[in-house]
């Protein structure tokens, strides 16, 4: 089966004290040891963001790694993903993120691991990277629409609540039919796919939502049934 979590923000990076989601994530893998694989390239692997990664997961019952494509630990990139059960995409400038994966390979690499069932998985950057458009910050200079790997259909808008803008440029681009209709995710929200479709949406705090924001007449924002996962 092929599955994809879609976090809009929270995981090791976001909610340190809160492990909620992450935990979820590595429970999706039905398996005592899971392999995940944390993949930093939106961030320019920075080596921070690599420590927290290893900080958190070496304390859970699973055995992490993480590719560089700065300093990449072998040349046979597709064997090395391959071996995991998790993939964990981090957060950072999804335009980059999608043109070294392309100039890698790593974005047909990264379908195969979908195809064979290996869980992908990731925030912000992480996330949008796997639907057909997204909005982002990549440019430096406002949100604007990105076209990406679409595994997934549609649009996806993470941080809804988390950043000021998002929510208005969001509307704004699927009412001027420059971006699809789709799902918009809270910081601390992660939407389950299975296949394609949205199988469960998740939540380590109580009151983040997911939503489904489409066009018809106007623009029309309908909010997602959201799971708290419950305190920690």
């Amino acid at each position: 089966m092929r599955q994809i979590i879609a976090l809009g923000g929270g995981g090791f990076s976001m909610e340190p004290d809160n492990p909620l989601l992450d935990l979820y994530i590595l429970k999706q893998a039905k398996k005592t040891k899971p392999q995940i694989c944390f993949i930093p390239t939106a961030s320019g692997d920075s080596d921070n963001y690599i420590s927290r990664y290893y900080n958190f997961f070496n304390q859970q019952d699973c055995k992490p790694s993480h590719l560089s494509l700065f300093e990449p630990p072998t040349r046979d990139l597709e064997g090395f993903i391959l071996e995991n059960d998790i993939v964990y995409v981090g957060g950072g400038n999804t335009k980059n993120l999608l043109a070294l994966w392309r100039e890698w390979g790593l974005d047909g690499i990264l379908r195969k691991a979908w195809n064979q069932g290996i869980i992908l998985a990731g925030l912000s950057a992480g996330s949008i990277c796997w639907f057909e458009e997204g909005v982002t910050d990549s440019y430096g200079d406002g949100l604007e629409p990105i076209k990406c790997l679409g595994f997934l259909k549609g649009s996806n808008c993470p941080h809804y609540d988390g950043e000021i803008k998002r929510r208005p440029t969001y509307h704004k681009l699927i009412g001027s039919n420059k971006i699809q209709s789709g799902v918009a995710t809270d910081d601390g929200v992660a939407i389950h796919y299975k296949e394609q479709g949205i199988s469960k949406i998740v939540s380590s705090r109580p009151n983040a939502k997911a939503y489904s924001v489409f066009f018809e007449k106007n623009v029309i924002e309908t909010e997602l049934q959201t799971e708290f996962l419950g305190s920690y």
